[in-house]
């Protein structure tokens, strides 16, 4: 009974040895399985913020493209500014922003792929910058609505003052006007021309061809408007082929010298006068015809009228 003591003992030391081996099997196949796992979780947990970091550096590119959309409006609007004092603070403006833009880019280009806090200050930049180019770019349009105003207002002023210079023109005309009634209401007035052609002894005579003086009658009305004092009134007698007959000289008219073929001085003391005649000799052959007699004073042209003398 002694010699199968050690035998049995043996026995359960080899049953203890292969139970340590399977737990020890279980606990490393436990620790493995556990290993890999939180390694296949981490490599999820990777591939995951990799995809969350390359759709955000796909959105921080689209908010660059946008930034250059809105670079392109403020490059735009700034051409239509007039004003240089204005157009060089905005180029200044434009010129710092053109350097921030174009850093931007390099960073953006620097690297293919870009950590979170990379991404991160990047876009806070292009939150800045699209905050000032829409800053400017309000600045222009408030400026050229400004001097869409100022150009309103002045196209205003310039309407105003051509109707003014209308006005005074269409002033001026009326005073002119008004002067030249008034200078014509100041001329004397005839009425009662006649044309007689007289004989040797002052009778009339019928036929034209025997007359020795050609005698004018005619009457000055009364005219308050008419400058008083001595007055020279020259009378033309024109022939029926055109010839002035005379003539007796010369009398300043409108600028110029006008032959006349007699004369007559009279006081006129802005009462009617009556009767008053002007002769002329005949010293060439007359025919018979229409005849036109002129009157004119004080650079006026008084009277002009056709007479039929047989």
């Amino acid at each position: 009974m002694s010699a199968e003591a050690p035998k049995g003992g043996s026995r359960r030391n080899l049953y203890i040895i292969l139970g340590t081996i399977a737990a020890a099997i279980v606990v490393g196949a436990h620790v493995f399985t556990t290993v890999r796992a939180t390694r296949q979780a981490e490599a999820a947990r990777a591939e995951l913020e990799q995809q969350q970091l390359d759709m955000a550096q796909a959105d921080l590119e689209r908010e660059y493209q946008d930034l250059n959309d809105e670079f392109a409006q403020f490059e735009n609007s700034r051409r239509f500014i007039t004003d240089d004092s204005v157009k060089r603070e905005l180029n200044d403006k434009y010129e710092a922003a053109r350097i921030q833009v174009e850093k931007l880019q390099q960073e953006l280009n620097n690297q293919k792929h870009k950590s979170a806090a990379e991404i991160a200050k990047l876009r806070s930049e292009i939150d800045t910058l699209r905050a000032l180019l829409r800053h400017y770019v309000e600045e222009i349009d408030r400026l050229n609505k400004e001097n869409q105003e100022l150009r309103s207002e002045n196209q205003q002023v310039k309407d105003e003052n051509r109707r003014l210079s209308s006005q005074v023109t269409e002033t001026t005309r009326r005073n002119e006007a008004l002067s030249e009634r008034m200078t014509l209401a100041e001329k004397l007035n005839v009425t009662g021309l006649t044309l007689t052609a007289l004989n040797k002894k002052g009778k009339n005579e019928k036929k034209v061809t025997k007359a020795v003086q050609l005698k004018v009658t005619f009457t000055i009305p009364q005219n308050n408007s008419t400058p008083v004092g001595e007055k020279t009134i020259y009378m033309r007698i024109i022939s029926p082929s055109g010839q002035l007959l005379g003539p007796g000289g010369t009398f300043p008219f409108e600028g110029g010298n006008v032959e006349y073929t007699s004369r007559k001085t009279i006081e006129y003391a802005g009462e009617e006068i009556g009767g008053v005649t002007i002769y002329w000799d005949v010293n060439t052959p007359l025919i018979a015809g229409d005849y036109t007699v002129e009157l004119f004073a004080d650079n006026f042209r008084l009277v002009s009228r056709q007479f039929n003398l047989k």
